[in-house]
This record gives structure tokens, sequence and C-alpha cells, in this order.
């Protein structure tokens, strides 16, 4: 059996990830940045070429990049934001290489996702929001996808996960502000500097989405995780159905 965690930013994700590896200790917990054989958030994806100039760019690194680069057929999958470094332009340039965001069309990301999802034959895993949370962002924020659409790409996730054993666990927020507020206060730098709410307010209000309808309140960012929840929970309903089971955040039992 496999598990995947999903649900909106502040849910409580990682608390429950943490939780479910304490309870199955054989099991192996995959988190954002981490190499998954399903997802590919905080990961660079490059062909040959592209990976020995990155390597000749940052020799000074090149011992990390390497140990956080995995072969996949022709490509170099590197977990770059596991490669330690000051230098800021480092991140930024590898960012560009990962899939998500608009950065690759759509029918090749689909492609892209869909056969790694296929090709995925692991068993004991516990995945942090591998199947939704960067998908569908990408999918409403960057290419203004309608909801039928995502929920028809979701039907071919469904098709390409036919023959593997897993269970969703999708939490469910009642009050999404709240949980983006407990958070908000939680990770803050050691000045007390709110740095991860700052870059999440930036991610959306820099999104065609957001722009094309001039959408930069903080009220603007709940009324979008409201909408994609939602969506998310259609899906799961919908098209999943027999292999999720919904849970409220924070007010559950293991």
């Amino acid at each position: 059996m496999n598990y995947f965690v999903e649900g909106i930013q502040g849910c409580g994700k990682s608390t429950l990830v943490r939780r479910l590896s304490e309870k199955h200790p054989g099991y192996t917990a995959v988190m954002e940045g981490d190499y998954s054989p399903i997802e590919l958030a905080w990961c660079a994806r490059m062909n040959e070429a592209q990976y020995s100039e990155i390597i000749e760019q940052w020799s000074v690194l090149q011992d990390q990049i390497c140990s956080k680069s995995h072969k996949e057929g022709n490509c170099r999958i590197v977990c770059y934001t596991q490669v330690k470094s000051d230098n800021r332009v480092f991140y930024q340039q590898l960012e560009n290489y990962e899939i998500y965001n608009g950065r690759t069309a759509f029918e090749e990301y689909k492609n892209i996702v869909l056969t790694r999802y296929r090709n995925w034959h692991g068993d004991g895993n516990i995945f942090e929001c591998s199947l939704f949370q960067n998908a569908v962002e990408d999918m409403i924020l960057f290419r203004d996808m309608s909801d039928d659409a995502i929920l028809s790409f979701y039907k071919e996730v469904r098709s390409a996960l036919s023959d593997k054993e897993y269970r969703i666990y999708y939490i469910e927020s009642s009050d999404i502000g709240e949980n983006l507020n407990a958070v908000r206060k939680e990770r803050v730098d050691k000045d007390g500097n709110e740095i991860w709410f700052n870059m999440l307010m930036e991610f959306f209000i820099n999104s065609p989405y957001a722009k094309k309808r001039s959408l930069n309140q903080y009220e603007d960012l709940l009324m979008h995780l409201r909408h994609r929840q939602a969506l998310e929970l259609q899906i799961c309903r919908g098209i999943f159905d027999e292999k999720v089971t919904v849970i409220q955040s924070k007010a559950y039992e293991l």
C-alpha cells in the first residue's frame, strides 16, 4: 500500500505524514523537494546537455549537484533545493527547469506526468501533496484551465494509476483562513518575518490567473484556495471515490 496525503496549504499535511510515518516505521515518507518517482515539485528536469552545462557553470557545487541528481531515461532530475549554497542565482536558474507553473507546454507536461505515474511500481510510500497541489495550482493559476478540463486530466491520472495500490487521505479545511494564520505564525525567520506567507502571496499575485483578474489581496488568495479545495474534493469523490478518505483538518485520530 501507498498513501497520498493531500490538502490546501496550512491544513496539516506535513503533520499527518509525520504521524503516519511514526505509525508505519517501515514506510518511506516522500516530502516536497525529495526525489520522488511520481512528483517533480522543487526538482529540475533537464536533458543531458543542459545538465552538463549546469555542472560546468556551477563546478563549485558539482559534488552536491551530482549527489542530488537522478537519471531517468534521457533526463536528469535534480533535487536542487537540497543543494546548499549562499548564491540565490543558482536556485533561480534551476527553478527554470521545473515542469510546473506554465514552464512546459501542456501536452508535454501531461505526457511527463502520466508517464511517470504509469512507470511507477513502488510500495510502502507516504507521499506529501504528490497528486493535487502543484498540478492543480499549475492548471488554475498558470494555464487558466476550466474545472471541467482539470477533471478530464484527473480521469487520465486515475487510469495511469489503475494497477497501483494506494489510498488518498484528503485533509479538508473548514476554515482556510484560520489554518493559514496559524501556519503564518509558525513559519517565520529568526527575526519573526513571515517568509513563507510572503512567498505564498507573491506566488499567487504574480500568476497569470491573478494578474488577468487584478487579484492581489489576501481575500483573493482565500477565494482561490476555497475554489481549489472544492475542486480537489470533487476530483476525490467523483474520480478516485473508493480510494479516498476525507478527514477534517486537525480533528482526526490515527
